[in-house]
Parts: C-alpha cells; sequence; structure tokens
C-alpha cells in the first residue's frame, strides 16, 4: 500500500514531493523547515526558534495520520551549522520526550530558503 498524505495543518511541498507517503505501516515524512501553515512565512531567526516552527510542522503531520512522536522510529535533523547542535537539541527534546528515536545530525552547507534546521521522520503505526 502507498498512500500520499497532504494536510493544510503544515507547509505545502516547496516542489514536486509529498508532505509525507505511507507504504504500509510507515510514515515517511519530508524534511519541514520553518514556515508557518498559516502565513506561508518562514518563522524564527536562531535556530531553536526555527527548530521548534519545524517540530510543529512535523507534529501536524503525524497528527494528521494518528500518530504522535512517540511513533518516530528515525530522524534525521540538518542543520546549517553545528555549532547549533546543543540549541536545536534542547527544543527536540521537548517532542522526544520518553524513548526517542534512532537519529542523525549533519551540517549542510545549505538548506530550502536558507532555513538554518530542517528535519525528517520516519514513523510507524502502533
Amino acid at each position: 500500500m502507498r498512500k500520499i498524505v497532504a494536510t493544510h495543518d503544515a507547509p505545502a511541498a516547496l516542489g514536486p514531493y509529498s508532505q509525507a507517503v505511507w507504504a504500509n505501516d510507515i510514515l515517511f515524512v519530508s524534511g519541514q523547515i520553518c514556515i508557518d501553515p498559516g502565513t506561508g512565512e518562514m518563522t524564527g531567526k536562531t535556530a531553536a526558534e526555527q527548530a521548534e516552527q519545524v517540530l510543529k510542522n512535523l507534529g501536524a503531520i503525524l497528527e494528521s495520520q494518528g500518530l504522535k512522536f512517540t511513533n518516530v522510529v528515525k530522524a534525521t535533523v540538518f542543520a546549517k551549522d553545528m555549532n547549533d547542535f546543543k540549541a536545536v537539541n534542547d527544543v527536540y527534546a521537548k517532542y522526544f520526550t520518553t524513548e526517542p528515536p534512532a537519529r542523525a545530525f549533519v551540517e549542510v552547507a545549505r538548506l530550502p530558503k536558507d532555513a538554518l534546521v530542517e528535519i525528517e521522520v520516519v514513523a510507524v503505526k502502533g
């Protein structure tokens, strides 16, 4: 089973990709940046502020599918600057409070719309 996910509670895709895709009982959520779905504008000037919006966007996609952060089994964090590791981690920890998923944290040269943080996740039902 393959099913495309789209919710108005998270930013629309910026290109030819889906917000998320179900493959059987696994939900692959595309990388989210700090776009406010209500305004379509980027929010936050710091990596921590941007991470907060990113995680809200991820939460909205998960919730639209009846899932929570506890369903996430893998996350990948992309940051423009590895020096933001602690600031992003502090925000991230507020959403993944128990049994956090496997994760990679990677510094990258550039992100869409020059965001400071992007996060993608994989979640499972059950």
